[in-house]
C-alpha cells in the first residue's frame, strides 16, 4: 500500500485534523494599510467569504495582514488552513510588503507548502516586495504597464479549450473593472479573458505551483474580476469561483 503524503491521513486530508471537521479557508481582506480608496474590501470580502461558507468552509478573516502570514510562519503544518484567500490593496505607506522579514517568511511558508490559493482581484498589486509573489500568482500587476478601462460593463469570454473547469459555461458580462497588460508566467492555464484595444488580455487562470526543484508546490487560482460587490451579484462569477474552489481544494 502506497504510504500518503507527508502531513496527510490515508484519506488525504490533513493528519492530525477531524476527518468530519469542515475545511477551513483564511481570508486575508484589505484592512488596515492594505485597504486603499478604491476598492470596498469589507463588501468583496463578505461576498468572497459567502462563496467559500456555501461550498462547505469555515472562514476567518483575521484584522491584520502582515500579522497573520508571521503567524503563518511558525504554524505546524497540522494546523494551517486548508485554504489561503487573498483580497488585499497595494499599501502606500512607504513600508515594504509584506511588512516584516516574518510576515514575508509565512508567505514564503504557503507557497511552499502545498496547500492551495485563491487569489483575487487587485492582489496582484500587492507583495511589491516578495519576488516569489509573481511566481506563486503565476502573473502580477506591472506598475506604468499594467492598467484597466473605465470600470463599466466588461465582457468575459470563457475559454473553453482550457479544460473541464469551464465546461459547459458561456461568455457573459457584468460590471466589473478590466485588467490588462498584466505579466503572466508561460505556465499558467487562462480561464477566461476580455479584449482590449484589439488584444485579448487574461482575466481568470490557474497554475500548478512548482518548488524550486521541479516538484508539485501547491495549486493557485487568480481572479482578475471582483472590483466591487456588483461583480459577485453575476451568476456566471459566481459558478466560475464555485469551480475554482473545488478544483483548488479537491
Amino acid at each position: 500500500m502506497t504510504a500518503p503524503p507527508a502531513g496527510r491521513d490515508a484519506a488525504g486530508a490533513p493528519a492530525g485534523r477531524d476527518a468530519a471537521a469542515a475545511p477551513k479557508a483564511l481570508l486575508l481582506s484589505g484592512v488596515g494599510r492594505y485597504a486603499d480608496p478604491w476598492h470596498p474590501f469589507a463588501e468583496t470580502s463578505a461576498a468572497l467569504a459567502g462563496l467559500l461558507r456555501e461550498a462547505g468552509f469555515d472562514v476567518v478573516i483575521p484584522a491584520d495582514v502582515d500579522s497573520t502570514l508571521e503567524e503563518l510562519a511558525g504554524t505546524a503544518d497540522t494546523h494551517l488552513p486548508d485554504l489561503l484567500v487573498v483580497n488585499i490593496g497595494l499599501p502606500r505607506d512607504g513600508r515594504p510588503s509584506p511588512g516584516t522579514p516574518a510576515a514575508a517568511a509565512g508567505l514564503a511558508r504557503w507557497l511552499g507548502s502545498g496547500r492551495p490559493m485563491l487569489v483575487s482581484h487587485s492582489s496582484s498589486t500587492s507583495f511589491v516586495d516578495f519576488p516569489e509573489w509573481e511566481g506563486g500568482l503565476g502573473g502580477r500587476w506591472v506598475r506604468g504597464t499594467s492598467m484597466h478601462p473605465d470600470y463599466g460593463p466588461a465582457a468575459v469570454r470563457i475559454r473553453p479549450e482550457s479544460g473541464p473547469l469551464v465546461a459547459e459555461m458561456q461568455d457573459f458580462t457584468l460590471p466589473d473593472e478590466r485588467y490588462s497588460w498584466l505579466r503572466t508566467a508561460p505556465g499558467i492555464t487562462v480561464h477566461a479573458t476580455h479584449t482590449h484595444e484589439g488584444t485579448e488580455h487574461p482575466l481568470m487562470w490557474s497554475l500548478l505551483r512548482q518548488s524550486p526543484d521541479g516538484h508539485p508546490a501547491g495549486r493557485t487560482f487568480y481572479d482578475a474580476l471582483g472590483h466591487d460587490a456588483a461583480s459577485y451579484d453575476s451568476p456566471e462569477h459566481r459558478e466560475l469561483l464555485r469551480r475554482a474552489m473545488s478544483w483548488l481544494t479537491r
